[in-house]
């Protein structure tokens, strides 16, 4: 008997999952998915399955602006266990040594300014960055070490918020692409006893923090009670991840043509960046640049109703 093929629903917009434990963000992604039975779908940047916290998860048209979500910077909570070091830097890894600790709060807190501003990682095998096709963690499994080229990030706030027996808690604010792990090893080392990730919460993901988030759990009592459209009231608007930019509203003339691919102008605008914009009805239409002669310059438009 032939398998029927699930209709999917068009369905907009983000919403702010607290990620649980032991879930990939690809597989918390097919779940929600499958929650609101939605046509499409992206998430915006891998939390690794032993780390909680917001997980941005785009649906349909704010797919086309997930890029700006995944650029953006991350805040996150760490307890990092000292005297323990793991193949993979964090507490699913095998143990590779095991060292006393005889180091303390003050110990720690002098070798913070170290890690603030600007600096260097490379990035662990253990890690979704390929080499020739293949992920580093796949390679890693195989039991090869490959050459991985130093990366520059910078982490705005280093700031030790506990310290007890042999373990630390961190908050950290950083710029995207920064390993969590990768600093907390590195501290480990220059502690002298090893250390690696027990915890990791991401608390914040660009213009987004905790409070806002939902968990999986009532998601789905959402969708026991109502069905698909009854998880559609934790959907926030396509545009919500880019508030913290400017907002221009065409009039009705220049909304026409600027979703024809045209570039218009507007007084309003500002003399250089990136704008979110609007239609006369007050309608979210999509993001511009604005160009060197003061128009603005369309690059991703919405879809119309």
């Amino acid at each position: 008997m032939a398998q029927v093929k699930r209709i999917r629903r068009p369905v907009d917009g983000i919403i702010l999952l607290d990620k649980p434990r032991g879930f990939s963000s690809n597989a918390a992604l097919q779940k929600v998915r499958w929650l609101l039975n939605a046509e499409k779908a992206g998430h915006t940047g891998s939390l690794d399955p032993l780390a909680t916290g917001v997980l941005p998860l785009c649906f349909g048209e704010a797919t086309k602006f997930s890029q700006y979500l995944l650029d953006a910077d991350k805040g996150y909570e760490t307890l990092m266990q000292l005297g323990v070091t793991t193949t993979t830097a964090d507490a699913e890894g095998e143990v590779l040594e095991r060292r006393p600790v005889t180091v303390g709060r003050a110990d720690i807190e002098a070798l913070l300014p170290r890690f603030r501003g600007e600096i260097s990682q490379i990035p662990p095998m253990y890690s979704a960055l390929k080499r020739d096709g293949q992920p580093l963690y796949k390679l890693a499994r195989a039991g090869e070490v490959v050459e991985r080229e130093p990366r520059s990030v910078t982490i705005a706030r280093l700031e030790l918020l506990s310290c007890e027996a042999e373990q630390a808690r961190l908050a950290v604010d950083c710029t995207k692409g920064t390993y969590i792990r990768t600093l907390v090893e590195d501290i480990g080392q220059l502690l002298g006893c090893g250390a690696h990730v027990a915890e990791l919460r991401r608390t914040k993901a660009g213009p987004f923090g905790l409070a806002q988030t939902v968990s999986l759990e009532a998601l789905e009592q959402a969708h026991a009670e109502g069905g698909h459209e009854a998880v559609d009231q934790f959907l926030l608007a396509v545009d919500s991840g880019l508030q913290h930019w400017p907002l221009l509203q065409f009039s009705e003339h220049s909304s026409f043509y600027w979703l024809q691919g045209q570039p218009v102008r507007a007084p309003e605008a500002p003399k250089f960046g990136m704008v979110r914009v609007q239609d006369h009805n007050g309608r979210f239409i999509g993001i511009g640049e604005v160009s060197e002669d003061g128009r603005i310059a369309p690059r991703r438009l919405i879809r119309s109703a």
